[in-house]
This record gives structure tokens, C-alpha cells and sequence, in this order.
């Protein structure tokens, strides 16, 4: 074995090394605590040699030097010059990386509790003043944990909140004032915190949550504006009430630094993508690791994401029973998370890793290793852990890379840090070393060739070791010739290795000693006979020991074989719909809900997504490329169906803390994998009026949708229909049925809604008329602060300028003509009184207001206030002139809405075809859409269900329906997509059986 020569430090050098012991150095940061006792006089210069180094991703230097002083870089690279005063240290087989970043570690400490003050936010949930340092203080097990995952700085972010506050950099090491980097600034920490149902606290609802976000950021700016304009025009305004944090929040806007959004989802994301470019801010995201599910909508963001890779355990399906406790979707996500780092990278989505978000934190490098070994390469892996998140935090001038002049944070492992059976041994921070583990004992095992001197004769025979070190001496013997001599000790520690034996069998009578040195396969030292006699001896190792039968290579994770569904679960598709550029349907009876009626044996031929002929034996003229027909003999064909009343595809329905919450909006909360969409679909549903709850009197901003599986949130939205919102009356937003914890909000009697209502109206009006004064320019008005915009009250102006439809919950006579009598005191109308259970008896009011009626089929007595419905109210409104529609209020009510039209014919003797237009005309009139849909006529869209039998018969089954002349639901393909979700569920379960995750 050829070994390296040392390097030779000359005796002057010596002398300073040891000197560097009683005397200090400079330390990189200045320090003002004054010093108790003692002064510490640590070594501060350090050379680290033979280390392979990871200089940045893709830089390798083998067998490479390092020089450290005052904790800081001063030298790199495969042969440097070495100062007289440094302190030596060996890195054989070891690797050096640029110390690890952490970009998002959680303070453990409640900001919102360590700055109480008069100055603050409204909202205790809006506190961007605050910085993550607030009281914080880390534990010694959670720097340890850091550290020892390869950690060695982090940025810290507060702990809860909306607007959560600043973050701080800090290094992991020993907890001081030296530790913090930057105290506050890099990013502003938002999230979508809210309460739950029945907290009095707003917000308690997701809707609610993202209108805070909006009002607060233009409350920002609107602050900023107003501080302005008093500071010029001191007598000419009254001085804005001060408030830290629309102060703070307004400065951070001014800076262009990145805002960081929570997310649990890749909705999520969405969601902080629209809230980013309504207010133009930088993008960060607090990845999920469900991002791979809407990666082109995400990649559209241009965000940065800190990526958590907090893989799901694997699911238990030990037995068929207990598989059926998991969807298809929670399978899928098994296989496909940790390939989620390797698609984002192959998308060009720039992240960094978090080990937040794991039960565990110490599984970051076990998770990490799997999405390596699945095909993540380990430069991007590094990059992600050293020079992204070091440029992102704007620290890549002092950390990130191996380089002179930066601070010596280190990751040093016994190997590639990727590999799962490397260890991280120690870390440097701030040209501290923190070891981590034990320096490992030479491994003795295997045969070695002994020589030593016995009268000035060198005598060569074997050493054995095998078995573990100390253990059954017997394991271990001197060989000479055929003779084997068990050692009657053996010790192996820092190195130093000490053996013993009787030395009768090969004429040296008593305990022969041995001790010395052992390192990379070479041994020397003494030995001492047992008359006195020095003996001088080495050893080389001849022959490792192979490798046990029993040992097993762990078969090789490879990526998932999955295509991202949309949504990803049951029935979701590789890509949305192609429309043809022509479909034809032949011979087919069609329901027109228009001017032609029932159409027996007829056509429908679309053209780019518009209904563009209907009659008798149409055809295709020129080329069929690009075209479908169908041929629907002795089928029926009506319009798409629409629902005027659903709480389908949204993640959250009501906001229930205040009595007026006309600032918040569904279409903020969409969610289009809801697997009501496609159920829907499957029952003929192609439009619906996704509404607020009935919490409060005046609710939120409602969204009409067309049932687009597989679409972004944004793409459901229908862009024709003109904004509404919810109001309610009665039993709910009095809560007389709510409990006893219940009863301290106003208005707690039905006299009391109506006078809410009159009042936010009247606040409406009010405000309506500040902005027409300053907007008009009048002489002195641009000296004065402006008005402050306000999302509830421009909704309520919107109402009043008729911009706004209003939908309002109602049961009882009483509390609808009271409606009534508001929306005519302030000029309005109301668009359709929901579920309007007596309205049988006001129906000459509500055809003379023209207000349409949305209500169930055959609902009654369910509850106090509805014990006077009757189930032929529909027909007998829409007899008297109201516009009449049923609607479902359930997502499982919804998937039959044919049949409940039909309920018009026995509960009132309308004809089939009128009561038809209950489900799809006469909804889309009190939506403000029939000039798009509703019925089947030239030029609107082309919205069509095929049905087996007659829409109205209960044996009537849906075959296909399509939207804007795509097609999203059809019966045989529905069928091949329960076979082929099957078959993927078993494919599924079988490689969780077969993978190391499963319980053996």
C-alpha cells in the first residue's frame, strides 16, 4: 500500500499552533456582552485537508484542502498554502458540502401575544409588523435536530396569523446574538388561517379569510396614500388613526420583497397566485407536495416554492377490508409525491427543500434520498439545499458555496449525503464545529499480514478478525504456519488498537502484547514479550470479508409509472375535452325550452362550440376531419340542465361571523375536484349557481359555473353571467338555530334583518356618494384624504347601480314582502327569492316586483318556519307570471334534477315541456344567462344532455352531456374508466404490498 508522504509543518509553526491555545482570535462578529470570568481562547484557524469538496453543484475537488479563520473561508481548492498558525485536521473520507439552508423554520412562540398594542390591526389575525425574533428562543433538541440533518442556517418565520409577519435569518449554532443573520425583512408570511364553524372571530371560513387578505392590502395602501396627504394638508384633514400594521404592511409593499403564502393543496397555491397578481407581489409559496397535481397553472404563477417533503405513509391495505378505507386519489398520491421535487424541477418551477411538515423531522434525509433514488439528480437536490435558497434569501454573497470570503458554514458527511447509509458527521457554523457523530473505529475485519522483528528477524504471519469488536476472543487469532492462537484480549479505540495472546504454541512462553496504531488498512506498533523483550511489528490488511450470503441489495424505487390526472382521483382525465370544430346529433326528439318546442326526429349540428343549425336531416357539407356525429335515433335531447341553487365545488360555503360579509366571494374558494362536478355531469347538470350559505343577512358573492371537469378554478367560472350575492332571511341569520352559545350577535329577531339591511344600504348610499365627490375633481377635493375603499360596501353600491344580482334565501310571506319593501325603498330589484316556500301566497307581489322564484319541488314541514309549503307553490307561481325555477341545494339532489322538473307535472299539471323549462330555461332567465343558455337555439352554446328515454321518465338515463361542444360525460366511456380505475387500484395496492413501506 503506497501511502501519501505528510505534509511537513515546519517546528516555528509548531510552536504557533500550540500557542493558538492560550491565545484568541478575532471572532467574525464584534462583541458587546461584556465577558464574566475568564476570557475563551478557542483555535479560530483551521486546515482541513484531504476532503472531497463539494465547492457548488456540479464542482467536485477530490482529495481537496480547506483553510478556515475567524470563521470565515480563506482558502479552497485541491492544494493550498497552509498558515503557520493553523490548526491541522484530517478529512480522509469525508465530504464537504456548503452548509445546508433551511428556508422555513417555524418560531416556536405566539408573536401575536409578545406586542400587544393599542396601534395594532383591527383583526388579531393581521400583524405584518411583527418579526419571527419576537420572543423566540430556540431549544438546544431543535438546533441538535437541524444540525444533524446538514443544517446550519435557516430562515425563521412566525408561527400563525394571516398576515404572520417578517422572517429572520439565523445561524444554528450555540443561541446568541451572533446567531441572526438578517433580524427581520426577507419575506412577508401570509397564510389562510381561520377559525371554524361556530367561532365568533372573523374569520372563520377560508371565504372569509381571502377577503381579509384583499380589504387589508388596500387598507395598505389606502393608509399609505392618507399618511401622505395629511403630512401636505395638515388643516385641510383630520389625522388617520394610526396603525402599525397597515404601516409595516405598506412599507413591505414599497420594498418589492417576496410575500410567502401557506399552502396545504395545490388550490392553495391557485389561490395565492390570484391574491399575488391582483396586488402585483413577488410569489413565494409554502409548498404542499401535492404542487404536480395543477403544475402548468402553478408554473404560470412564476413562483419560488419552499417544497416540505412530507411523503404519505403508505396506505394499509394488508387487507381488502382495509383498502376500501382509501380512494383512488390517496393512492395515487402514495406513488406520485415523491416524484413531486422531479417534476417541478423538469416544469422549471425554481424551490428549495423545507424539512417542515414532517411528524418527524429526522425523515427529511430519508425522503429526500427516495426522490434521489427515483430520479431527482443530486445536483439538483444540493442546489436546492445550499445556492437557491441562499440566492432566493439574498445571502448567496456570504453562503451557499464553497469560496473564499464566505462564512464557513460546512455539511461534512462520511459520504455522499444522498446515499441513505451516509452519516452527517459534524457541521461548521461560523467556523465553529459542532460534531455530530462519533469518529468511527477502523474496521479490523479480514486478514492481515503481520511482520515482526524477533532477533533482528522479520517473521510474517496473519492476523484474523472477524465477529464483533470486543466479542468472543476466539473470533480473533495469530496464525503462524498451521498453528491458531486465539487472542486472550482485544481492544480497538480512537484508533489505537491493543491485543494479546500466549505465545507457548510458538516458543515465546507467557503474554506476548501488542499495541499501536491502526488507520486505512495498516497497522504498527509494539509489542512486549513476557521476558521484558521490545519487538517492534506492522500489518497490512490482505483480505476483507466478503460479503454475508444473508446480505440483500434493497431493490432499486424508480419513479412512478402515473400520468397527473385533472383532478387527480376517480374519473379524473390526462387533459381536458378536445372540441371538434363540428358535431352533428341526428334523429333525435329535441326539447328546445325555445320558440320550436318539442322537435321529433331531428338534427343538431354545432360548429366551434355554438349551436349553429337545428332542424331536419342536416349534414356535414365538405370534410368530416375534426367532426362527430351521432346518431341519437329514439333518444331525447334537451339543454344542459341548471341548478340556480348549489353549494357544489367550493371549499368553503359560509362565512358566519358577522351579520354583513358582502366582501367575500365564492369563486375565491372553487374547487374543481369536487367529485360532485362529474356526478353531476353524469345526471345531465351543465350550469350551476354556486351560493354563500345562509349565515347572515346580507352573505357573499356568489359564482355561476359551467361544470368543466378537469378546468382550472378560474376556467369553471361562466364568464357571461353577471355578478350576484346572497342575502337571507328567517331562522338562520336570526339564529334561533344556532344553540345557546349563540344569541349576542345582531340581529337576533326577523325585525331586526330587515332593519341590518336597510342600514348597510344606507352605508352603501354614503359611501357611493364620498367617492362621486371625489372623483368629480370639485375645487379642494384632491387635498383631501381619499375615501378608504371598502369590498362590503362597493358590493352593496354595485346592487344599487343594478350591476348586482341579489339571491335571498326566504320561507315565510312576512319576511318576503319585507324584501320586497327594501328593494323598492332603494331602487332595486331582487333577481330570485331561494327556496321562497310561501311564496304560493305572495305571487302577484313577486310577478309585479319581477322577482323570479328558485325553490324546492316537494319540501315541507322539515321546520317551523316551513310548515305552511306546499309542493304546488312552483306551479302556482309560475301560473301567476313568476319566473319560476327548482333548484337542489345538494350536491346528491343535483345529479337527478330531470326528475324534479318532472314533479311540476304532478304537482300542478304543467305540460313536460314547461316543466322542462323549471331545470334549464327558466334558471338561466333569473341568472341573467339565457341569452347563452337555457334552451336550444342558434347561436348559444353548445350545452346539450343526450338522454335514453324521455328527460322526465324516471327510466330516463343520461348518455352524454356536453358543454360548449365538448364532451364531458359519456355513459360507455364512464364504464371503460371503472374497469381502468380498478385495474389501477389492484396495480396500486400490489406495489404497496411489494414496497419496504408495507407492514411486514
Amino acid at each position: 500500500m503506497v501511502r501519501e508522504p505528510k505534509r511537513q509543518i515546519p517546528n516555528s509553526s509548531i510552536v504557533k499552533l500550540l500557542l493558538l491555545f492560550f491565545f484568541s482570535c478575532s471572532n467574525i462578529f464584534s462583541q458587546t456582552t461584556p465577558t464574566e470570568g475568564l476570557h475563551e481562547h478557542t483555535p479560530r484557524v483551521f486546515y482541513l485537508k484531504h476532503a472531497t469538496l463539494i465547492l457548488e453543484p456540479g464542482k467536485i475537488i477530490e482529495d481537496g484542502e480547506l483553510v478556515i479563520r475567524d470563521g470565515l473561508i480563506e482558502s479552497v481548492g485541491r492544494v493550498v498554502n497552509v498558515p503557520a498558525d493553523a490548526f491541522e485536521m484530517d478529512m480522509t473520507g469525508k465530504t464537504i458540502y456548503a452548509g445546508f439552508i433551511e428556508p422555513f423554520l417555524e418560531a416556536e412562540t405566539d408573536a401575536a401575544d409578545s406586542s400587544q398594542t393599542i396601534l395594532r390591526n383591527w383583526n388579531e389575525k393581521v400583524h405584518p409588523e411583527f418579526s419571527s425574533l419576537y420572543g423566540y428562543s430556540p431549544e438546544e433538541k431543535d438546533l441538535k435536530e437541524l444540525r444533524s440533518l446538514g443544517f446550519t442556517m435557516a430562515q425563521v418565520v412566525p408561527p400563525s396569523g394571516i398576515f404572520q409577519g417578517k422572517s429572520s435569518l439565523i445561524h444554528l449554532g450555540n443561541w446568541s446574538a451572533a446567531s441572526v443573520i438578517k433580524q427581520e425583512v426577507p419575506m412577508q408570511v401570509m397564510s389562510f388561517e381561520h377559525g371554524g364553524w361556530g367561532d365568533s372571530i372573523y374569520p372563520n371560513s377560508l371565504l372569509g379569510a381571502i377577503a381579509l387578505i384583499r380589504q387589508t392590502f388596500l387598507d395598505a395602501q389606502w393608509y399609505k396614500n392618507a399618511g401622505e396627504t395629511y403630512s401636505r394638508f395638515p388643516n385641510e384633514n383630520e389625522q388617520p388613526e394610526l396603525d402599525e400594521s397597515l404601516a409595516a404592511l405598506g412599507d413591505f409593499l414599497k420594498s418589492g420583497q417576496p410575500f410567502c403564502f401557506r399552502t396545504n393543496n395545490e388550490l392553495g397555491a391557485l389561490r395565492s397566485g390570484k391574491i399575488a397578481e391582483e396586488f402585483d407581489l413577488p410569489l413565494w409559496l409554502k409548498g404542499s407536495g401535492y404542487e404536480y397535481r395543477r403544475l402548468d397553472a402553478i408554473k404560470e404563477l412564476k413562483p419560488f416554492v419552499i417544497l416540505p417533503i412530507n411523503f404519505p405513509e403508505a396506505p394499509d391495505v394488508s387487507s381488502w377490508e382495509s383498502a376500501l378505507q382509501y380512494s383512488n386519489a390517496q393512492l395515487r398520491h402514495w406513488d406520485q409525491a415523491p416524484d413531486n421535487a422531479q417534476r417541478l424541477r423538469q416544469a422549471g418551477i425554481s424551490f428549495a427543500f423545507t424539512s417542515t411538515d414532517l411528524s418527524e423531522r429526522k425523515q427529511f434525509r430519508t425522503n429526500l434520498s427516495r426522490s434521489v433514488e427515483r430520479g431527482l439528480s443530486r445536483d439538483d437536490a444540493l442546489t436546492s439545499l445550499t445556492t437557491v435558497p441562499a440566492e432566493k434569501l439574498g445571502i448567496s454573497h456570504i453562503l451557499g458555496t464553497l469560496a473564499p470570503g464566505k462564512i464557513a458554514n460546512l455539511t461534512i458527511t462520511d459520504g455522499d449525503y444522498f446515499e441513505s447509509d451516509s452519516d452527517v458527521m459534524e457541521v461548521w457554523i461560523q467556523g465553529e464545529q459542532f460534531r455530530l457523530q462519533p469518529e468511527p473505529e477502523e474496521d479490523l475485519h479480514g486478514k492481515w499480514l503481520i511482520h515482526w522483528e524477533v532477533d533482528e528477524e522479520i517473521h510474517v504471519d496473519s492476523l484474523l478478525f472477524s465477529g464483533k469488536i470486543p466479542g468472543k476472543t476466539t473470533d480473533r487469532q495469530f496464525v503462524h504456519d498451521t498453528t491458531k492462537i486465539p487472542f486472550d484480549s482485544l481492544s480497538l479505540e480512537h484508533g489505537f488498537v491493543t491485543f494479546r495472546f500466549n505465545g507457548k504454541a510458538i516458543d515465546f512462553p507467557g503474554q506476548i502484547r501488542f499495541s499501536g496504531t491502526v488507520k486505512g488498512g495498516y497497522m504498527e506498533g509494539r509489542a512486549v514479550a513476557a521476558d521484558g523483550t521490545s519487538l517492534n511489528w506492522y500489518a497490512r490488511l490482505k483480505h476483507s470479508p466478503e460479503e454475508s450470503p444473508e446480505e440483500k441489495s434493497e431493490a432499486v424505487e424508480t419513479a412512478s409509472y402515473l400520468t397527473p390526472l385533472y383532478p387527480e382521483g376517480a374519473f379524473g382525465l390526462e387533459a381536458p375535452p378536445e372540441q371538434p370544430r363540428l358535431v352533428l346529433v341526428k334523429n333525435a326528439t329535441l326539447w328546445t325550452c325555445g320558440p320550436s318546442g318539442i322537435m321529433e326526429e331531428s338534427d343538431i349540428l354545432v360548429r366551434d362550440g355554438k349551436i349553429w343549425r337545428i332542424g331536419k336531416n342536416l349534414e356535414i357539407t365538405g370534410s368530416t376531419k375534426n367532426a362527430v356525429i351521432i346518431d341519437a335515433r329514439g333518444k331525447h335531447v334537451t339543454p344542459g340542465l341548471i341548478d340556480c341553487h348549489s353549494h357544489s365545488a367550493a371549499n368553503s360555503i359560509n362565512e358566519g361571523t358577522q351579520a354583513v360579509t358582502a366582501e367575500v366571494r365564492i369563486q375565491d374558494v372553487l374547487n374543481p375536484n369536487d367529485i360532485n362536478i362529474y356526478r353531476e355531469l353524469a345526471g345531465g347538470l351543465t350550469t350551476a349557481n354556486i351560493l354563500h350559505g345562509s349565515a347572515n343577512p346580507i352573505g357573499g358573492q356568489n359564482a355561476v359555473i359551467k361544470l368543466r371537469w378537469s378546468a382550472e378554478p378560474e376556467e369553471l367560472l361562466y364568464k357571461n353571467a353577471p355578478p350576484g350575492i346572497k342575502f337571507a332571511l328567517g331562522e338562520n341569520v336570526k339564529q334561533s338555530n344556532w344553540g345557546d352559545d349563540h344569541t349576542t350577535r345582531y340581529p337576533q329577531t326577523r325585525m331586526g334583518v330587515g332593519q341590518i339591511i336597510r342600514d348597510a344600504f344606507i352605508a352603501a348610499r354614503k359611501y357611493q356618494l364620498e367617492w362621486a365627490e371625489y372623483k368629480s375633481g370639485k375645487s379642494g377635493v384632491l387635498r383631501r384624504i381619499p375615501p378608504q375603499r371598502d369590498l362590503e360596501l362597493e358590493a352593496l353600491v354595485e346592487i344599487l347601480d343594478g350591476k348586482r344580482l341579489v339571491h335571498c334565501h326566504s320561507y315565510r310571506q312576512d319576511e318576503i314582502l319585507m324584501m320586497v319593501r327594501i328593494a323598492e325603498d332603494f331602487g332595486f330589484r331582487i333577481a330570485t327569492f331561494q327556496h321562497v316556500l310561501e311564496g304560493y301566497k305572495v305571487a302577484e307581489i313577486l310577478a309585479e316586483h319581477g322577482a323570479g322564484a328558485s325553490t324546492f319541488t316537494d319540501w315541507w314541514a322539515y321546520k317551523y318556519e316551513v310548515m305552511e309549503a306546499i309542493p304546488y307553490n312552483g306551479a302556482l307561481m309560475q301560473e301567476i307570471g313568476v319566473v319560476t325555477s327548482y333548484n337542489s341545494d345538494s350536491s346528491e339532489l343535483a345529479r337527478r334534477m330531470n326528475t324534479e322538473a318532472a314533479k311540476a307535472v304532478k304537482y300542478g299539471g304543467l305540460s313536460q315541456e314547461e316543466a322542462l323549462k323549471m331545470v334549464t330555461l327558466n334558471p338561466a332567465i333569473q341568472l341573467g344567462i339565457d341569452e347563452w343558455v337555457g334552451s336550444l337555439e342558434k347561436g348559444k352554446d353548445a350545452d346539450f344532455v343526450i338522454w335514453s328515454d324521455n328527460p322526465l321518465s324516471t327510466y330516463a338515463v343520461c348518455e352524454h352531456t356536453w358543454i360548449d361542444g365538448k364532451e364531458y360525460f359519456n355513459i360507455v366511456k364512464d364504464r371503460q374508466r371503472r374497469k381502468e380505475m380498478e385495474r389501477e387500484r389492484n396495480l396500486l395496492i400490489q406495489k404497496i404490498l411489494s414496497s419496504s413501506e408495507a407492514e411486514k
